[in-house]
C-alpha cells in the first residue's frame, strides 16, 4: 500500500470499531519522505511523501478501512534530558546544542536529544541538570533558521537575541 498522505490524527478523530494497527518508527524515521516499512499486523505501507517538510507523529493515522487503522507510533531511545531551570538556561542549552546542529526536542518544558556521552558529559559539566533516559522523542524543533556566521560579521545573532529576550524577562 503506497501512502502519500495523513489521513488525520487519533487525538483528533475517532477510530471506533476499528483495530490499531501500529506502524513503529524510530525517531529519525519520522522525517523521511520516502520508506517502506510494516506495520505490527504485518501490512507493508511504502510511505511516498512529495511534499517538503512533511513529518510524521504520534497518532497519525496513515491508512483506515472498516476494520483497521494504521497508526504511528514512536520507539522509545535512549536521550539526554536537559530541564532547564530558567528561561535564560533554556535558551543556552538550546543555543550550545543547536551549534553542534544534533536534533532537539521540546517535551514537557524539557530539552531532549538523541543520546550520545561526550555530549552526556559535556551538559554535565557545563552544569545544566541532565539525565540520561529512556523515552520516546516526539517534538522534534523545526530548525529553519536564517543562515548566521560565526565570525565576527555585523548585525546580531540569534543567541543575542534570545539572551537580550532572556534579560527583558528578569
Amino acid at each position: 500500500m503506497i501512502i502519500d498522505k495523513i489521513i488525520g490524527n487519533t487525538g483528533a478523530m475517532s477510530l471506533e470499531g476499528r483495530t490499531t494497527d501500529p506502524l513503529l518508527l524510530e525517531w529519525y524515521e519520522t522525517t523521511k519522505r520516502i520508506q517502506r516499512k510494516h506495520t505490527q499486523g504485518g501490512m507493508e505501507i511504502a510511505i511516498r511523501f512529495l511534499k517538503e517538510g512533511q513529518r510524521l507523529r504520534i497518532g497519525d493515522v496513515l491508512y483506515m478501512d472498516d476494520s483497521r487503522a494504521v497508526v504511528i507510533d514512536i520507539i522509545p531511545s535512549d536521550a539526554i534530558v536537559v530541564t532547564p531551570r530558567s528561561l535564560l538556561e533554556m535558551g543556552s542549552v538550546c543555543y550550545e546544542i543547536g551549534n553542534k546542529h544534533l536534533p532537539v526536542f521540546i517535551q514537557d518544558d524539557q530539552v531532549l536529544l538523541p543520546f550520545e556521552e561526550p555530549i552526556y558529559r559535556w551538559l554535565l559539566a557545563a552544569g545544566y541538570q541532565t539525565e540520561k533516559a529512556h523515552t520516546k522523542l516526539t517534538n522534534l524543533l523545526n530548525a529553519n533558521v536564517q543562515p548566521h556566521s560565526h565570525g565576527n560579521g555585523g548585525g546580531s545573532s540569534l543567541f543575542s537575541k534570545i539572551m537580550g529576550l532572556a534579560a527583558k524577562e528578569r
